[in-house]
């Protein structure tokens, strides 16, 4: 396997937050920056593949905290 340039910012990524990855094969990108965000141990990351400024890419978030009701 490849050794992989990007740099995924999963340290400094908050519940909530979110970053944008340029690239072309979005499935390759999808599987390294999931599995960099279990090196971290982040089982809240997700990723969706999408268009952002005329850009390909993926954009990597981690799930908001869920707003409890309260009365």
């Amino acid at each position: 396997m490849k050794a992989s340039l990007i740099q995924f910012p999963w340290s400094k990524t908050e519940k909530g937050q979110g970053f944008f990855v340029p690239c072309l094969d979005l499935e390759a990108t999808r599987e390294e920056g999931l599995r960099k965000a279990l090196h971290h141990r982040l089982f809240d990351a997700r990723a969706e593949p999408c268009v952002w400024d005329g850009f390909t890419g993926v954009w990597f978030y981690r799930v908001p905290p869920a707003h409890s009701a309260q009365s």
